[in-house]
């Protein structure tokens, strides 16, 4: 991770609690574990990735709100868009009726959908509304890794998403998510008949994969 923890996270998990000096005990838990659910899990690390999402998982589980456990669910189901595992947010769909209409929004933005940017964080807005170099425009390292994602799950992923989307992975070390970028790059150099960044692709794959 970044110093400065991902904007997707401040965004949609927690709500401080501005009449306290410091929060409570159930808040802090929950932002460590989903800091450390994010790097785990981004990084290759699913032992410990599982183990930090339960954690804070059940710390926002005490609190009795449905919204607050919803939007961890779709913080890992943005993780796993970012590291280009794709599913139906299972987590999140068994709490969508008591969610807002801003996380099921959100929900449809991972799986590749037609929302409204205005019910969506709005760093995601150039990417909604299609514009050029959206991706580059997202300076936090996470929700530019989700938006390129999300531009290949919709279709709209271009070659040049590809190669921010590997440097942005690489810079981080985070060694799952760059596999599979690595791994998107490789096959679409081979589609397009350019041999030696295909090559290029498959060592680093062989690099980071002997990495453990």
């Amino acid at each position: 991770m970044t110093m400065r923890f991902s904007v997707l996270i401040l965004t949609l998990v927690l709500t401080a609690c501005a009449s306290h000096p410091l929060p409570p005990d159930w808040q802090a838990g929950a932002y460590s574990g989903l800091k450390s659910f994010s790097t785990d899990h981004l990084s290759g690390n699913t032992r410990l990735a599982d183990f930090e999402f339960s954690r804070a998982r059940n710390e926002l589980a005490r609190t009795g709100r449905f919204e607050r456990v919803a939007r961890a669910e779709l913080v890992r189901c943005a993780v796993q868009v970012a590291s280009l595992e794709f599913n139906d947010c299972p987590g999140f769909t068994a709490l969508a009726p008591d969610a807002g209409d801003a996380e099921r929004a959100y929900a449809d933005f991972l799986t590749g959908k037609t929302v409204d940017s205005k019910l969506l964080p709005p760093h995601y807005g150039a990417i909604v509304q299609g514009h050029k170099d959206a991706l580059r425009s997202l300076e936090d390292p996470l929700a530019r890794l989700i938006g390129a994602g999300v531009l290949m799950r919709s279709g709209r992923l271009l070659a040049t998403d590809i190669d921010l989307a590997v440097d942005t992975a690489s810079d981080q070390g985070w060694r799952r998510a760059l596999l599979a970028w690595l791994g998107v790059q490789a096959e679409y150099a081979e589609r397009n008949g350019n041999a030696n960044l295909a090559a290029l692709a498959r060592r680093r794959i062989e690099l980071v994969g002997g990495s453990r």
